[in-house]
């Protein structure tokens, strides 16, 4: 690994992640490239195969693949305090912008007719169409993971809760391991890591293990802090396939519970899509605004915690087990299984909530076309397009 010998100081790892959460538009898969210039070319803090590794943990694992991977390259250059140091740096710009919004939000904005929220519902239509295709494509290489996608899809519709989502991924992973072992390629494992690790690996695992299925055993308020700090945690311990994917996990959360509305939850989504850094600060907007929990600014930061604790667990604790892990053709076979499922979870949630709360006549359908040209076909950033939709919602179809 030909990555500089001499340590990092905290305060370096935390200007240069501070930039990229301050400068990093495009959603997950544009960071992925940003931090490849950063890390690998222009600083060489590690080369580009190192790099590539950790990236495959990050897609291996549930949560938010690029600020799970933010983590493990803090880690990587100055232990666990730049691991995080360099996580907080990368998220707080974005949730800033997110709870800002949210204020504006409950201040100006939550009448369901106002032309820029359903322009901003329009935006979140057309974002989650070029997800759906983009993650189709690459998920879904043959007729099997087709399948798949499209099972889960229709699973997930006609049983529409939180646990029918956790049974396609798992039904995925299933198939997966049994059928698509020679479809995927393994890498050779490397040398095994020291004991001292492994036993703290293990130690973050198992509490993520514990949080995950304790929380919901406790009697918490329907509406209390802990009820909503356990939706969240559930949430960002069950996303595979990165930042969109949240979109259903955390609707069922929030939206059924009555802790918050459709119309809401999908512009908070739009104008996520018009910040940099990850997409799933869009949680310290609905933290501030949910009906239970803190609330405000503390209810932002608790849900923003809840929903990253389990991805810190996760990437912190695995790292140490990755280079035994990734030789496993079975796990990375149901890894592929599951990813197709996840296709389906998403391709459900673009038709309910995101297509049914925002296109409701002929206006709607073309402003979303349009959007999704944008997107797709003349690559406008992400930013632009929720800016110009939410514009032109408020000029064509405010009331």
């Amino acid at each position: 690994m030909n990555d500089r010998s001499q340590p990092a100081s905290l305060t370096e790892v935390f200007l240069v992640f501070l930039r990229l959460g301050c400068t990093s538009f495009g959603g997950p898969v544009a960071h992925l490239g940003y931090f490849h210039d950063e890390c690998v070319q222009r600083r060489r803090w590690l080369d580009g195969a190192a790099y590539a590794d950790l990236l495959a943990l990050c897609q291996f694992l549930p949560g938010p693949a690029s600020s799970q991977l933010v983590f493990a390259l803090g880690r990587h250059r100055a232990g666990l305090a730049g691991a995080l140091l360099a996580s907080a740096a990368f998220i707080l710009p974005s949730a800033i912008l997110m709870l800002l919004f949210a204020g504006g939000l409950h201040r100006w904005g939550q009448h369901p007719d106002a032309g820029w929220l359903q322009g901003l519902k329009i935006a979140a239509v057309a974002v989650v169409a070029k997800a759906v295709w983009t993650m189709g494509r690459r998920l879904c290489p043959d007729l099997l993971r087709l399948a798949l996608a499209a099972a889960a899809a229709a699973f997930v519709l006609l049983l529409a809760t939180a646990w029918s989502q956790i049974a396609a991924l798992l039904a995925g992973a299933a198939v997966g391991w049994i059928a698509l072992q020679r479809a995927v390629v393994v890498a050779t494992p490397a040398s095994s890591p020291p004991r001292r690790s492994l036993f703290a690996g293990g130690g973050a695992l198992l509490l993520w293990a514990l949080l995950l299925f304790g929380l919901p055993l406790i009697p918490w308020s329907p509406d209390g802090a802990g009820a909503v700090f356990t939706g969240f945690y559930r949430a960002g311990s069950l996303v595979f396939g990165g930042g969109h994917v949240v979109l259903p996990m955390l609707r069922e959360v929030v939206v059924p519970t009555g802790w918050t509305t459709d119309n809401v939850f999908l512009a908070g989504y739009g104008a996520a899509q018009a910040v940099p850094g990850p997409l799933f600060s869009f949680t310290a907007c609905l933290g501030a605004l949910l009906h239970a929990g803190p609330g405000g600014i503390v209810g932002g930061l608790w849900a923003l915690f809840a929903i990253y604790l389990p991805a810190w667990l996760l990437i912190g604790g695995a790292l140490p087990f990755w280079e035994t892990l990734r030789a496993l053709p079975a796990l990375r076979a149901a890894l592929a299984g599951a990813n197709a499922a996840v296709v389906g979870i998403l391709l459900a949630a673009f038709y309910q909530p995101v297509w049914l709360t925002a296109i409701h006549d002929w206006r709607d359908v073309a402003l979303a076309v349009a959007a999704f040209l944008a997107l797709h076909v003349w690559a406008r950033p992400a930013w632009m397009v929720v800016i110009a939709a939410a514009v032109l919602g408020q000029l064509l179809l405010g009331s």
